[in-house]
């Protein structure tokens, strides 16, 4: 049965040109939401509602309402949470623009749980991804609920990582929930509810991708969560725009650092410059008093750890000369001293055997403990 304030709700969310800040702003004068809609236009006027809203408000977009009601009704696992609904984050409704209404797919309950926002550049690179995955299972082993954004990169590496650990995460779209941005994460999306997971929108149902929109998600992604961990990001990037958001929001801001030659490096060092917590493990976050559980007792094990391998003394001396960023080829032909033949042999041989991974420029060191 849909709660009778639901449609006003709605109503609201549609009325053009009117955020969450200004509605909420207004509601304060009237005892529901209900009552905000069948206001005289007197009662609006003095409540600060202009003069050239006042017909929104006597003809709402019914019609609209509808659509997002029938969406409600499709599937027991489709949830309309309004600020009146228990199951609306306590957290969230902190900010001073919370969405009026969250469209949510899954399990509403983990919305209340202790979460972490994991963010990064979407072109990261394999060891930015490898520590987007870590990072993810580790704290997810511990209890913690990774929220992010669902877009490629480290947004997609931290889903998956939650879920290799059999650990709950909820993803925030900037698309309305009968999209889904990019269409390869598809199966991500279906993988994330059928864990007992969320995902997540303040956007009507049939709301494309936007690029004005995901800038704006990044608030809620914050919002949610206790803290944030920047993985990689670039100075001028949506990841930045994201921790911003958390400090103006009151959270704790994580940044994990790398090569002082990498790009996607400066947006962590630059957080790290303003004061965000420098992190090199996941304990670092673990520690934090704010975590569910006290750090001695939420250590997990680590991840399953690559099987050793045995490589001849040309191999281990050619792998140390690859580093965890991208390392090209002519550097390492310069740097060991090897011929190109040589070089390009043992590369081979690196690659079959899991010590390299090939990226675009040259090659990365994948065993970080050699």
């Amino acid at each position: 049965m849909i709660n009778e304030h639901l449609p006003y709700w709605l109503a609201a969310m549609f009325l053009p040109a009117i955020g969450p800040r200004k509605l909420l702003g207004w509601l304060a004068a009237f005892p529901s939401i209900k009552a905000l809609f069948h206001a005289s236009d007197r009662a609006l006027i003095l409540a600060g509602v202009p003069e050239k809203c006042l017909p929104h408000f006597s003809h709402p977009n019914w019609a609209a309402v509808e659509k997002e009601l029938q969406w409600l009704k499709q599937s027991s696992h489709h949830f309309l949470l309004t600020q009146e609904d228990p199951f609306y984050p306590a957290q969230l409704k902190e900010i001073g623009d919370a969405p009026l209404v969250l469209y949510l797919q899954g399990n509403p309950a983990i919305l209340s749980q202790c979460q972490l926002a994991m963010v990064g550049a979407r072109h990261a690179t394999p060891a930015g991804l490898e520590n987007a995955e870590q990072f993810a299972y580790l704290l997810a082993q511990a209890g913690v609920v990774i929220t992010s954004g669902l877009a490629l990169g480290i947004d997609g590496a931290s889903h998956r990582g939650a879920l290799a650990a059999r650990g709950l995460t909820i993803g925030v779209a900037g698309t309305g929930l009968n999209h889904c941005y990019p269409v390869s994460h598809q199966s991500l999306v279906r993988q994330i509810i059928q864990q007992e997971g969320a995902v997540l929108s303040e956007f009507p149902v049939a709301t494309p991708p936007h690029a004005m929109n995901f800038p704006r998600r990044n608030r809620i992604i914050s919002g949610l969560s206790r803290g944030v961990l920047v993985v990689q990001a670039a100075i001028k990037s949506g990841s930045l725009i994201t921790a911003r958001q958390a400090l103006e929001q009151n959270r704790d801001v994580f940044a994990i650092p790398g090569s002082i030659h990498h790009p996607l490096a400066r947006g962590c060092h630059y957080l790290i410059k303003q004061g965000a917590k420098l992190v090199e493990t996941a304990a670092d976050i673990l520690e934090e008093p704010w975590m569910p559980l006290a750090p001695q007792a939420a250590l997990p094990d680590n991840p399953p750890e690559r099987t050793s391998v045995k490589l001849d003394a040309d191999c281990r001396r050619l792998l140390a000369h690859i580093e965890c960023d991208m390392t090209s080829i002519d550097s390492l032909i310069s740097r060991s001293g090897l011929t190109v033949a040589q070089v390009s042999s043992i590369l081979l041989t690196l690659e079959l055997q899991g010590c390299i991974q090939s990226v675009p420029g040259g090659y990365v060191n994948r065993m970080t403990d050699q």
